[in-house]
């Protein structure tokens, strides 16, 4: 078991990771009955894209060593309605520009490979933007 969710009423539940014994909240979004002041679920499915991106990409930058340190990923979701689903997820990242051409091809082919790309739903449109600055 990856983790032991708790719903604790008012639309809110906490995530307790099992390994590390971190926790999440979650809030229902203010445009679906909540208060919108924790990441709603949808957030975290967009927010996951990204750490998901840096990550594999960091990986990857060891091998190539090339320092990502400083790496920020911005991220927009899109939601549709009927069926209230996240219709399209925007990231936009922006590296260091260490390395040189061949490096970053290959960190942005591992970042558009990464397993939450994998993962989500092929009618999810994901819109990445690797800005090397």
């Amino acid at each position: 078991m990856t983790a032991s969710i708790v719903y604790t009423g008012n639309l809110r539940c906490d995530a307790r990771h099992l390994q590390s014994g971190t926790t999440i909240e979650t809030d229902a979004p203010t445009d679906n009955r909540g208060k919108g002041e924790k990441f709603s679920p949808t957030d975290l499915l967009c927010v996951s894209l990204g750490t998901c991106i840096l990550t594999t990409m960091a990986i990857k930058s060891v091998e190539l060593m090339v320092d990502l340190t400083g790496a920020i990923a911005n991220v927009t979701k899109h939601m549709l309605s009927d069926p209230r689903r996240v219709g399209k997820i925007e990231v936009v990242l922006n590296l260091p520009s260490n390395g040189n051409e061949g490096d970053r091809k290959v960190l942005e082919k591992t970042g558009n490979n990464c397993p939450v790309m994998k993962s989500i739903h092929p009618d999810i449109e994901a819109a990445i933007t690797y800005n090397w600055v």
